[in-house]
């Protein structure tokens, strides 16, 4: 696996951060804060803050913005990290239904936030990016290369909602053996919440508790037709396991 390509998985396996910006308030200082966030079909972090907040008067007066993602806290220089430097951009929720199911899938709790009018999204357009997957293992990237291996401008991002759909209401049981098989984990309940080309995410509940859990596809897919013969062989592949 390319190290692009592993850094591009470990984005996808994440949805929090800590989001850096240029101090309106304190010239020359960087403000930073949490920011939790949702990727796009094209792999570019969307977030949903409120006009109000300090990081979003920063963005108005300069939308140069640092995003770092981690995962654990046990021993945060021992575990990857990527670092994301971009630009932010508000986005009109008016103009992308889509992307506001996609976000309340994966972040419910933010469903309240769109009563409240101070609320947008912002896309985080990536400019660079550093990832550090180990020792001896790390690289910056260029603006696209997160996703030069991929065809980011295809059919998945319309067809999304009617997959998942389906996955949840005809294929339930088999969410569940992707749990057992791929991570031995025995859900109770399981949800696929999103799908892209490198694989899908699936809400799963194990007794009282929930997490989210990452499947990557072995090739790249594109739409609907790829997606079902992709989600066929993982089935095939837990079946002989």
């Amino acid at each position: 696996m390319t190290l692009n390509k592993e850094a591009r998985l470990f984005l996808r396996s994440n949805r929090s951060g800590m989001l850096s910006t240029h101090s309106a308030k304190f010239e020359g200082y960087p403000f930073g804060s949490v920011a939790p966030f949702v990727l796009d079909h094209t792999c570019q972090p969307v977030i949903l803050i409120s006009t109000l907040a300090e990081h979003t008067k920063n963005i108005s007066a300069n939308p140069k913005i640092s995003l770092l993602v981690f995962a654990g806290s046990d021993d945060l220089q021992a575990n990857a990290r990527l670092t994301l430097l971009g630009e932010a951009h508000k986005i009109n929720q008016d103009e992308d239904t889509e992307l506001r199911a996609r976000y309340l899938r994966y972040l419910p709790q933010a469903a309240s936030y769109f009563d409240m009018h101070d609320f947008a999204f912002y896309r985080i357009k990536i400019k660079q990016s550093r990832y550090i997957g180990g020792f001896g293992k790390m690289s910056w990237f260029a603006e696209n290369a997160l996703t030069a291996d991929l065809n980011t401008d295809t059919a998945l991002a319309s067809q999304e909602a009617a997959i998942i759909a389906h996955m949840n209401a005809e294929h339930a049981n088999s969410l569940i053996n992707y749990c057992k098989h791929i991570h031995a984990i025995e859900a109770t309940d399981a949800q696929m919440l999103g799908i892209d080309c490198d694989g899908f995410d699936v809400s799963v509940a194990v007794n009282d508790t929930s997490t989210i859990l990452r499947f990557n596809f072995e090739q790249a897919i594109h739409d609907a037709t790829s997606a079902r013969a992709a989600l066929v062989r993982l089935s095939q592949h837990c079946q002989t396991r």
